[in-house]
């Protein structure tokens, strides 16, 4: 060996820091890349950008335009349809289990998180912060590696998406929505627990969807595809 860093190790960082950057929003949906762009942007060769680029593609996180090339994903309103009802089977999951099986060190840090949360509101980026830690411990609480494997999944696609959380108080009923979650977790209540995820996640939809309709329009059908609404 010559000391170099394998082309499998170069892989795998360029696609955790674009995957990451999607996350962040420093790549923006409907943002056109190239792997000339990327590799400069984040100081690698092209072959480590062009296996990560493959990677994401295949996890849906970039798409190939027409006429537009590669860029990031922008989900259209079936895409969002079809997230928030594996966001719903997921989320109910993972309540149910961290109702079972979470620790108390566990709870009491959702605890802190949802007493502080009310402090975000009207700041749209503190809120989606407190809400990504919130949502994160909560998988991590329901103690599944497998299930926990498939939410980090949908979480990277829903970064795809706006917030909307300082929109027409949906702050205010999210935060209501996880003390709900958060109760029936300490009550180790797990049917309570798993209702109270699957009602936040439809309430989450709900909303999506209204403001999805107010400005972006009503989807048009189209033959075989997708509707026209963009997220």
């Amino acid at each position: 060996m010559d000391g170099s860093t394998p082309a499998r190790d170069l892989g795998e960082s360029a696609y955790a820091r674009i995957r990451a950057a999607i996350r962040d929003g420093g790549l923006a949906p409907g943002e056109r890349l190239t792997e000339t762009d990327l590799a400069a942007r984040f100081g690698v060769s092209r072959t480590p950008v062009r296996q990560a680029i493959a990677r994401l593609e295949a996890e849906g996180l970039l798409t190939h335009e027409a006429r537009r090339g590669l860029t990031v994903t922008r989900p259209d309103h079936q895409q969002v349809v079809e997230l928030y009802v594996m966001r719903e089977v997921l989320e109910g999951a993972a309540a149910r289990l961290a109702a079972q099986h979470a620790g108390e060190t566990e709870i009491a840090a959702m605890a802190e998180i949802v007493a502080r949360e009310p402090e975000a509101f009207g700041d749209a980026a503190a809120l989606a912060g407190v809400n990504q830690r919130l949502h994160g411990l909560l998988y991590l609480a329901a103690h599944n590696r497998y299930l926990l494997r498939s939410l980090e999944q949908l979480s990277a696609t829903m970064a795809l998406l706006p917030t909307l959380l300082t929109r027409d108080g949906r702050a205010e009923a999210a935060h209501a929505e996880h003390r709900a979650i958060l109760e029936a977790i300490v009550a180790r209540d797990g049917d309570a627990a798993e209702a109270a995820a699957r009602r936040h996640a439809r309430a989450a939809q709900k909303h999506r969807l209204a403001w999805m309709v107010g400005t972006l329009g009503v989807p048009l059908a189209a033959p075989g595809g997708a509707g026209g609404a963009r997220g």
